[in-house]
């Protein structure tokens, strides 16, 4: 029920901010607005406030909207309205109006980001940890408990800034697969230091993986001793009789002494018995353990349902809140919608290009997935996880697609350049170009969707 609430929300607000774009400029340019809709198919409710002449209604399916100007290409129009039809607007005004609904998600996203970055947003600090040996983390010498503070230049303050900054260097990158990448860090001592990160044999496609590992960058982890904090309900862990406070001395026989260690064997062993040596206080006991096998990143791997015991304090230690001043959070904001906007026509141009596999886009199922789960961590997340969708919309709609806001455009260009509209032949074709194109687009999305659900 928070999934499909929490989804129907954000479509809700995103389509009325949408929508909004263009009522409002419409009205500006005296066309006739003759529906606002949010929703497609059968009307469910409808309503006239006061003497208004638009017809404000709910629609029976909840994936878009739409505004119906009046228009002679449509319908008949009395004699005394014609000069309020869209159709009879100058082509620079017809061109505000497609426009304004893809710039209001932009405005949208921009107004949540800065409420986020004057509120504050919970993050991970950028904290390295030890690079495994040959990868160009550690070719490059960074040392554990290293705090990046720059990449290329540009300042880092949380861990999603080291994966997002990495990502888009990757990205503009398109004159080398890889590089150097300049990083600035300041070791534990205090001292800061200078890196040059190998980013040649890292390409588009391992985007689609842990890619700041395939470079040896790693999080920071405090040392997490093999001791059982809490067990899940029904788990492996739990029909095995593990309490919280149990602690690991052996795992198939061998000696563990870190928390990692116990993982390591445990999705080393997927459906394969484990034996475990614990104390439990001061009495020593031995266990048989056959971890659940799960399907991750492709392989199978081994799961028991429990979570090591954390220090708070250790916990809290390694998160920040990045935040800003009012001035400063419009500046970033205006930023990250701009950056989220180019990555995200990169990540399609790559696509479409076949550098980038199609298994990267998403449909419905995989977004109600994600409002939900945004949701659940609570108002910062969801309206973070709105921002990010609001920006995505508008890039969509401006793409050069007949039926998107971007196919109209394109025809408002043609008829700039040429002196006149293009003709109906021109739009009828269009018209059946665009539904195959996003007929095709929604089939793989969809597609999508559904094996993410089933491989998990």
């Amino acid at each position: 029920m928070t999934t499909l609430l929490a989804f129907i929300g954000a479509i809700a607000l995103l389509v009325i901010f949408h929508e909004l774009g263009h009522y409002w400029v419409a009205r500006l340019c005296d066309v006739k607005v003759l529906r606002f809709s949010v929703g497609f198919g059968r009307v469910l409710l409808r309503k006239h406030f006061g003497n208004g002449e638009t017809e404000w209604v709910i629609s029976a399916i909840p994936l878009g909207g739409y505004v119906k100007m009046l228009d002679e290409r449509e319908g008949d129009v009395a004699p005394d309205e014609v000069q309020r039809a869209f159709n009879r607007k100058p082509v620079l005004q017809r061109m505000a109006i497609v426009v304004a609904g893809p710039l209001a998600n932009f405005l949208l996203a921009i107004v949540l980001y800065w409420i986020l970055f004057i509120h504050g947003v919970p993050a991970l600090k950028p904290l390295l940890g030890e690079p495994p040996l040959g990868t160009p983390a550690a070719s490059a010498k960074i040392v554990p408990g290293e705090m990046l503070t720059s990449i290329e230049g540009e300042s880092v303050k949380s861990w999603q800034d080291v994966r997002w900054l990495v990502m888009k260097n990757l990205l503009g990158s398109d004159d080398r697969n890889g590089g150097d990448l300049q990083l600035q860090g300041r070791a534990p001592d205090g001292t800061l230091r200078y890196h040059l990160l190998d980013m040649r044999h890292l390409s588009v496609q391992d985007l689609e993986g842990d890619f700041l590992g395939k470079l040896g960058l790693k999080l920071y982890e405090p040392l997490l001793l093999p001791v059982i904090g809490h067990v899940l309900e029904d788990s492996v862990a739990q029909r095995a009789g593990l309490l919280p406070g149990d602690r690991i001395v052996a795992a198939d026989g061998l000696q563990v002494g870190r928390w990692q260690e116990v993982v390591d064997i445990v999705r080393a062993h997927p459906d394969r018995p484990v034996g475990l040596e614990i104390f439990r206080g001061e009495q020593q006991l031995s266990l048989q353990i056959i971890p659940q096998s799960v399907r991750e990143n492709g392989l199978l791997v081994g799961r028991i349902g429990a979570a090591p015991q954390v220090d708070p304090d250790a916990r809290s230690a390694l998160l920040t809140s990045v935040s800003y001043g009012p001035a400063a959070a419009l500046e970033e904001s205006l930023r990250k919608t701009w950056d989220t906007s180019l990555i995200s026509l990169k990540m399609l141009g790559k696509m479409l290009l076949g550098e980038v596999s199609m298994k990267n886009l998403s449909g419905p199922i995989t977004i109600a997935d994600y409002a939900g789960q945004s949701a659940g961590m609570g108002l910062v997340a969801y309206l973070g996880f709105l921002a990010l969708i609001s920006v995505s919309l508008g890039v969509l709609n401006l793409l050069p697609i007949p039926l998107l806001d971007g196919g109209h455009l394109l025809y408002y260009v043609a008829e700039l350049l040429k002196g006149s509209p293009v003709s109906e032949e021109t739009w009828a074709l269009g018209q059946k170009i665009g539904v195959a194109l996003l007929g095709t687009l929604m089939v793989f999305a969809i597609y999508n969707d559904i094996n993410r659900l089933i491989s998990g």
